[in-house]
């Protein structure tokens, strides 16, 4: 892989030479018969480029902020970008063998000191989030033990995920957990911040399940295999 920039115009283009020979701007463009994605935050959509299938979501801002400024960002260089850090790190962790959708393409798009952004993956053929599965009253069927392990993996690694909930987390066809979403995340030292990112889940499966009661046993079995 060789990560190549284009620009055209205010837009600046990062993406992987070993799956597009150029970038365009069309390819950010959502055609009017695509399908919402599942899992992560955000405005997200399912498009097709050839015999693949992506997922397409431009960058919004979540809570109060969000309501007032939906999708500009102070622009304080290329670099420092939620787009381009997003795909940098996302690149970095699907080169180690941990399981990630593979980053595709990211697009920044410039005015004055503003900016707005996306990014294209690959879809994780069969996927279903945690949360959805519960929702469908799937939580015995849900591979907890394998959730907490997948965790673990992403922890032992330094890798701090920013919203770690039950919607980031996918399971595929054969029962194999991922991990999407790395916007605002980044690599870190220390523990506190992996005791914070467990709680966090925690609250997400807790409000999902309707109780800490109903909760208690798929919780159990995946600190069992997150382990010590």
């Amino acid at each position: 892989m060789t990560a190549k920039q284009q620009e055209s115009g205010r837009a600046v283009i990062l993406y992987d030479d070993a799956l597009l020979d150029h970038a365009e701007p069309s390819l950010f463009e959502a055609p009017a018969d695509a399908t919402s994605a599942v899992g992560g935050r955000g405005s997200a959509w399912l498009i097709r480029h050839g015999a693949d299938e992506w997922v397409l979501r431009h960058y919004r801002r979540g809570g109060l902020p969000g309501r007032v400024i939906r999708d500009t960002y102070i622009w304080v260089g290329l670099e420092a970008t939620r787009a381009w850090r997003e795909w940098r790190l996302t690149y970095s962790l699907y080169e180690e063998g941990l399981p990630v959708p593979q980053p595709v393409a990211a697009r920044v798009v410039y005015s004055g000191l503003l900016y707005k952004a996306d990014l294209i993956t690959r879809r994780i053929a069969g996927a279903t989030s945690i949360a959805a599965l519960m929702a469908a009253g799937g939580e015995s069927r849900t591979p907890w033990g394998e959730a907490g392990r997948t965790v673990r993996r992403f922890h032992d690694a330094g890798v701090y995920h920013a919203d770690l909930n039950a919607h980031n987390l996918l399971v595929d066809a054969a029962g194999k957990l991922y991990l999407i979403d790395f916007d605002r995340g980044a690599r870190r030292r220390g523990r506190a911040w992996k005791r914070a990112n467990l709680a966090r889940l925690q609250r997400s499966l807790r409000k999902l399940a309707g109780s800490a009661a109903v909760m208690a046993p798929a919780w159990a079995a995946f600190l069992d295999g997150y382990g010590g």
